[in-house]
């Protein structure tokens, strides 16, 4: 069987995560490449810059897409479970789950427009140069940052104060501001 595509790994990752448990990205790899009957192989297959798993990367930008549509939640770095908007998408028994699909909901909307009017705008830039592999990946680094940006804000966001109070110290002493944190006499 070949490796599936990103889409239709989406409704299994969805029902993986059906049962309101905390799950590792991890963990829903491996499960999904048992359901899709992976060989190891295709489970070591990697990206063509052989750093990463193909099967991997694709259940990643399932459970990417899936957040941006508010049926996934982030817990903790790496780790994710099913919101209640999951749950209602899961009791209508999709046939499948893909963009289309997900175009429903206002978020993952918004989420596709903001990122095709980025790649529009820096198209829009090169009008009479052709991009080469580096702009692509410098473009790809600058988006990747671009997501970490939004997903570190938001976790900052629902936080306490006095957890939000040591992570400003803890950045201010790693700057080099403000010395240390031992507590003077």
């Amino acid at each position: 069987m070949a490796i599936p595509d990103y889409q239709a790994i989406m409704l299994p990752l969805l029902k993986f995560a059906g049962d309101k448990d905390e799950h590792s990205l991890r963990e829903a790899t491996e499960t999904l490449a048992q359901e899709f009957l992976l060989t190891e192989s295709e489970r070591k297959e990697l990206l063509p810059s052989g750093q990463q798993e193909i099967f991997h990367n694709r259940v990643g930008w399932s459970r990417t897409y899936l957040k941006k549509a508010g049926l996934l939640d982030s817990t903790r770095r790496g780790y994710f479970k099913i919101t209640e908007r999951g749950h209602d998408v899961l009791r209508q028994n999709p046939p499948k789950i893909d963009a289309q699909f997900l175009d429903q909901f206002k978020e993952f909307k918004e989420f596709r427009v903001l990122r095709h009017a980025k790649e529009q705008t820096e198209e829009g830039s090169e009008l009479t140069f052709e991009t080469t592999p580096e702009e692509a990946l410098e473009r790809a680094n600058q988006r990747l940052r671009d997501d970490l940006v939004g997903e570190l804000l938001q976790q900052i966001k629902t936080i306490s104060p006095s957890l939000f109070e040591k992570i400003v110290v803890e950045l201010l002493v790693k700057m080099g501001y403000g010395g240390s944190r031992q507590v003077l006499p």
